[in-house]
């Protein structure tokens, strides 16, 4: 499958501060730094989707682009730019906080994608009471923009609103611990001795 990769970094960081969590330093480099070394080596091509600090995101070697729509719609919006500039079939997202994704992340959400003949493949951690659906590690096919433009010019901004109107293949992962996602000041402290500079 040709498969381009979308970084999610267009959020405003409020759990942090309203600092752009990409560009924090984590273990002597930014996060997206992180995110980038497990995740470019799985895709044909990468995404950056950022409404701050665009020269900056640039550096690290992926086109950058913004929202499509103003004021930090939120992760859909991020989707939706990612699949307004993809020029492969598919399209696949990871945050840009989340620098423990899992280094099979993208084969193993299109092998699910193409078994199921699904519109979207979405990572869940879990069973049970513990189920967690991870929905910003996503596989799409890039098709969906029309439908998923519909949807936020509706006014639509949930992610899982949005999954419901699809054809969605959930991909089991048993580490949660690769999905985590660095929110705050604090849980930076405390994962920041657990990588190696």
């Amino acid at each position: 499958m040709n498969i381009t990769g979308l970084i999610l970094a267009g959020g405003r960081g409020s759990r942090m501060g309203s600092i752009d969590k990409g560009l924090v330093p984590l273990a002597g480099k930014p996060m997206v730094a992180h995110v980038l070394e497990r995740f470019s080596p799985q895709v044909q091509r990468m995404l950056i989707n950022a409404n701050q600090n665009q020269d900056t995101y640039a550096a690290f070697g992926a086109p950058v682009w913004p929202d499509a729509i103003p004021d930090f719609a939120g992760p859909l919006a991020g989707l939706q730019t990612g699949l307004m500039h993809c020029k492969t079939p598919y399209l696949v997202t990871a945050p840009c906080d989340s620098p423990f994704l899992p280094t099979d992340l993208v084969a193993r959400l299109a092998q699910a994608l193409q078994a199921q003949d699904a519109d979207l493949a979405v990572a869940v951690t879990g069973e049970g009471a513990t189920r967690q659906p991870h929905p910003v590690f996503c596989l799409a096919k890039a098709s969906l923009l029309p439908h998923l433009t519909a949807f936020l010019e509706g006014g639509g901004r949930k992610v899982d609103r949005w999954y419901a109107t699809l054809r969605v293949a959930e991909v089991h992962f048993a580490n949660e611990a690769d999905f985590r996602n660095i929110n705050t000041l604090a849980e930076l402290r405390e994962h920041d001795a657990s990588i190696a500079p």
